[in-house]
């Protein structure tokens, strides 16, 4: 924050960061309930429960994805090289298997 008490624009670029991946963990918990109570009445087996597991590993580590990234945002100074590479990349990769694997415990 500034003197006058205008917020600086690395911390508001820091917030939208953290609401970001706060949405996408929240995201993959909803889509992991929703696939629990679809499969909770006349499951098939264990691997019903696969994609609904899946989906909450997705959001534990998105979520401490997040944090990490609140931390990294909220040094001072802010690092010359703050880009995100490998965790995006993790979290599509998830988000693609998730897909993937739902859509075949939903065909068989």
């Amino acid at each position: 924050m500034t003197q006058s008490g205008v917020p600086r624009p690395s911390s508001l670029a820091a917030e939208r960061t953290i609401l970001a991946w706060t949405r996408t963990s929240f995201a993959f918990l909803v889509n992991g309930v929703l696939l629990t109570i679809k499969d909770w009445h006349g499951a098939k087996g264990p691997a019903t429960v696969i994609p609904a597991a899946l989906a909450g590993a997705a959001a534990l580590c998105s979520f401490l994805i997040g944090l990490r990234r609140q931390r990294t945002l909220g040094q001072r100074p802010i690092p010359a090289r703050i880009t995100p590479r490998v965790p995006v990349y993790t979290v599509g990769i998830a988000v693609l298997v998730l897909i993937v694997v739902t859509a075949i415990t939903q065909l068989v």
